[in-house]
């Protein structure tokens, strides 16, 4: 397991790559934030839109087959978005290719997760541990990807932050399809007669709900600190801030992990989405930034422990032949939430103050709990699905 994790690590450093190195270098080239943000959206709601399809697709040909077919795609739209920039080629064309890009971009996280439900089938306080693993990946990759793409995008030249998650995700993203060893069977269809077991919506629509509240929290929550540091004089402590959020889940996750298969994964995910909502009140009151870093350290322990029993609820409910697409209905949930949070988060700072609009985040929070409180668990499995799961 350990190489197509560290593939996997190196493969989803785009993910949190893509979406400023585009906003960066756009406004370079084109002097307008409109744009800029118009075409990251563009990327993000084109890839959240396929996410789900393509996750189908391996779980029918094989990871191995459409990793390397989509992530090639997603290496010609994104080379072509960034000369149709550089070029000063006609604006459409820019659009066109970042759409191109962002439905081609896979999902590197989902495809090792199924990888290690597959590779742990049977052992789940095993996977809940290598669940907590991924997680704190997850927030390497928030923590290094955002900060690297800046620095090289600002210090180097505006294209160089594109160049580098292109690098790594072309490199990641091949290595990890070629470990053929670690990857899950695919699940073609084999007979006119067959039918495919069905997907649990009970748990995976509701725990994708739960998951697209999230990204309203997340989205809101990072357009509100950026203005509460502005507010405060200081803009430039707003990835500090960001990052102590994201190193809070990074410590929530190893201890998780460490912690593996003492608490009810219902249950983690019932404390974890409370918590969140009760660390989310005293945001709206913080007078300072020391004590907003403290606060968002805080509430950042509650973020893995919650996406760890997402995952893990929604791995038991799953059946083998689609575990990789129904996993996909999560994070395509998640990605969906963080444009809205986002846009209504900044609505509510024109109009209010950033404190105020960390309201935003605490609705996320409310609705995640309520939907954490919804989810439920499927109480057998079918003969097919038995059959197919023996074979």
């Amino acid at each position: 397991t350990v190489w197509f994790s560290l593939a996997g690590l190196v493969g989803r450093l785009p993910i949190s790559m893509i979406g400023l190195g585009i906003v960066l270098l756009a406004e370079h080239t084109t002097g307008s934030y409109a744009v800029a943000g118009s075409l990251s959206a563009t990327a993000m709601i084109a890839n959240a839109v396929l996410a789900i399809p393509q996750g189908r697709l391996m779980d029918r040909l094989g990871q191995g087959v459409v990793l390397r077919v989509v992530i090639t795609v997603w290496g010609a739209g994104l080379a072509g978005a960034m000369v149709s920039l550089e070029a000063d080629w006609p604006r459409w064309t820019a659009y066109v290719l970042a759409a191109v890009s962002g439905a081609a971009l896979p999902s590197v996280g989902t495809c090792a997760r199924a990888r290690w439900a597959h590779a742990l089938v049977g052992d789940e306080s095993a996977l809940h541990t290598a669940f907590s693993f991924e997680a704190a990946v997850d927030e390497m990759v928030f923590i290094i990807g955002p900060v690297a793409v800046t620095l090289l995008a600002t210090g180097v030249d505006p294209i160089a932050g594109l160049v580098t998650a292109l690098v790594t995700g072309l490199g990641g993203t091949y290595v990890f399809a070629g470990l053929r060893s670690s990857e899950p069977p695919a699940h073609p269809r084999t007979a006119a007669t067959e039918t495919r077991a069905p997907i649990p919506w009970g748990a995976i629509g509701v725990l994708s709900v739960h998951t697209c509240a999230l990204g309203v929290l997340f989205g809101a929550a990072e357009v509100v600190t950026v203005a509460f540091a502005q507010e405060h004089g200081h803009e430039s402590v707003a990835g500090l801030l960001l990052a102590c959020w994201s190193f809070g889940s990074l410590v929530a996750g190893l201890l998780s992990g460490v912690y593996a298969g003492r608490v009810d994964q219902r249950t983690m995910l019932w404390i974890g989405a409370l918590g969140m909502s009760v660390s989310s009140v005293p945001l709206l009151w913080i007078p300072s930034i020391p004590w907003m870093a403290v606060a968002l350290l805080i509430g950042g322990l509650t973020i893995s422990p919650t996406l760890i029993a997402a995952m893990s609820l929604a791995k038991q409910a799953l059946p083998a032949s689609r575990m990789t697409e129904g996993m996909a209905f999560l994070n395509t949930g998640l990605a969906l939430g963080v444009a809205p949070g986002a846009a209504l988060a900044g609505v509510v700072i024109d109009a209010h103050g950033a404190s105020t609009a960390y309201l935003v985040s605490l609705g996320g929070s409310v609705v995640a709990l309520l939907a954490a409180l919804a989810v439920r668990m499927p109480t057998n499995v079918s003969d097919h699905e038995r059959v197919a799961e023996l074979a």
